[in-house]
């Protein structure tokens, strides 16, 4: 059995799951509204506040549904009753970040500026903890899914290089530094 897979789901106060007809499951809660088809193999249940997912068989393509289905909706539930959150840091001489809207400004040391249009499920803010200090910005949704996509692009726009670590970092990332040319001894 599935360590994962078999652990129920329990639904916070103002949280609502609905199985619908293809085996759609509907979250929805505080925060917003999810949905994610699930396989027609996998059954999920809900009662009395607890989602469970089981599954027919101990093949390795149900075993291996069990457990991602289950962490799927649990990701679901989290994400429409508490929500989710990414800080990125921008490490760098004159870099700097700006959010107008949904639209947020990069300056990254290329010739240009870059514009980055969000999408409407994910709100973002930029911030300088104190001054000389690098901006941060805070990447919020109810969608781990999109928000976790939306934060690899941004940093996949100027990855931390290994030598001095200048880049866009998730706060709290320990990088793994090289050491630079040292000096021949003669």
């Amino acid at each position: 059995m599935s360590r994962i897979g078999k652990l129920p789901v329990n639904l916070p106060a103002g949280v609502s799951v609905t199985v619908g007809s293809d085996n759609v499951v509907k979250v929805k809660g505080p925060l917003g509204e999810l949905f994610q088809k699930v396989d027609t193999d996998i059954t999920v249940t809900v009662e009395g506040g607890i989602v469970k997912v089981t599954r027919p068989t101990d093949q390795p393509r149900h075993r291996s549904m069990h457990g991602l289905y289950r962490s799927l909706i649990n990701n679901m539930v989290t994400g429409v009753s508490h929500g989710y959150t990414i800080k990125q840091e921008f490490v760098g001489v004159g870099y700097r970040v700006e959010v107008k809207g949904q639209i947020i400004e990069m300056s990254l040391g290329y010739s240009h500026d870059i514009h980055l249009l969000l999408p409407a499920e994910v709100k973002a803010v930029a911030e300088v903890v104190k001054k000389g200090a690098n901006p941060v910005l805070t990447l919020t949704s109810f969608d781990k899914q999109l928000i976790g996509m939306v934060a690899a692009k941004v940093r996949s726009l100027r990855k931390p290089e290994p030598y001095k670590g200048k880049g866009i970092k998730f706060v709290g990332e320990q990088l793994r530094r090289k050491a630079g040319k040292s000096a021949s001894a003669k």
